[in-house]
């Protein structure tokens, strides 16, 4: 019973993971208005799925190696760790914050894992070459990359200005059909990435329970996460796209390419390198990249940035306090 509890929560945190990162694959191409939102959604929803279910499990073992937890009460301190990360994703995302759910749910088992075996339970790590492990490899990914998407959206944009420069009117075109492709390849890293989070937590619950020897993702954890990150796409993700696409920076159809190009470069490799990284903050710095390229940085809406930082900074003690709290409460079940 206290599996398939836990089992649900994970599920429950990729649907909410949907509701904050999924969308942020088709922002820009609705915001530009490369694409009406009907058949952004399902863009996105086929090339999740496909992320989700094609890629290996190298970011689902980064994340369950975050925490050393065994014994009976290591299905609990999982469970705990991933309803504090569902619980923050759905608060930031009532409130419209592009918040980032890698560090909600590294938060949330951090806490809950510190409450019921101190600084012992938690796996510190590193970097083994480009792999990140344990708690400080996944936090220097998580750091990373949002640096990496404003450096990317900068030159993308700066190269674009460039090239199309003196280009006429009709070139229009290929850049919207070009933003559908990289849209598509926004999604499919942001399934690869993201997907595996909540693919890691349910391994990690099935390997804590003993029904699998070594850690291990199946399909249906596969597929039952792919479908969940992409069904919330469709039910909560429009909140955060008129975030990330509106009222950060007005895209252009040229600058959305710049952005999602950006984007795609962080997250697909960083997905078969085993990195956890947010597609929020990757997007959300690579659309402020974008308009620094432009030599609009004073058009960006700084305030905007501000709370979407203040937010990053808070998530993962806010997690990890929430985390540390409802484990006693989980125990009650």
């Amino acid at each position: 019973m206290e599996l398939a509890l836990a089992i649900t929560v994970a599920v429950a945190f990729a649907l909410t993971n949907g509701f904050h990162d999924a969308a942020n694959a088709i922002a820009t191409l609705v915001t530009s208005r490369a694409a009406p939102p009907g058949p952004a959604v399902v863009l996105a929803a086929t090339f999740n799925l496909l992320g989700a279910v094609i890629v290996g499990t190298a970011v689902a073992s980064a994340i369950a190696g975050i925490v050393d937890v065994s014994g009976s009460g290591a299905v609990a301190v999982i469970g705990a760790g991933a309803l504090a990360a569902t619980g923050w994703n759905l608060a930031t995302w009532s409130l419209g914050l592009p918040s980032s759910s890698a560090h909600a749910l590294v938060g949330g088992l951090v806490g809950a894992a510190f409450v019921d075996s101190g600084l012992g339970a938690i796996r510190w790590g590193g970097m083994e070459g480009l792999h990140p492990v344990g708690l400080a490899g996944v936090l220097i990914a998580l750091a990373v990359s949002p640096l990496l998407g404003l450096g990317f959206g900068f030159a993308f944009s700066r190269l674009d200005a460039r090239a199309l420069r003196r280009a006429p009117r009709r070139v229009r075109r290929p850049i919207v059909a070009s933003e559908w492709l990289m849209s598509a390849a926004l999604a499919f890293g942001h399934g690869a990435n993201d997907g595996q989070k909540a693919m890691g937590v349910i391994g990690a619950l099935l390997l804590a329970d003993g029904r699998i020897s070594a850690f291990a993702v199946p399909l249906w954890a596969k597929l039952l996460c792919g479908a969940s990150l992409t069904l919330g796409t469709a039910l909560g993700g429009w909140r955060i796209i008129r975030t990330v696409g509106r009222r950060i920076f007005h895209l252009t159809s040229l600058g959305a390419f710049a952005s999602q190009s950006a984007s795609t470069a962080v997250v697909i490799p960083a997905s078969y390198l085993g990195a956890p990284v947010s597609t929020t903050q990757v997007v959300s710095s690579s659309v402020v990249g974008v308009g620094a390229g432009r030599r609009r940085a004073r058009h960006v809406r700084w305030r905007v940035v501000e709370g979407i930082a203040s937010a990053w900074i808070l998530t993962l003690p806010g997690a990890a306090a929430l985390g540390a709290a409802l484990l006693p409460l989980w125990r009650l079940l």
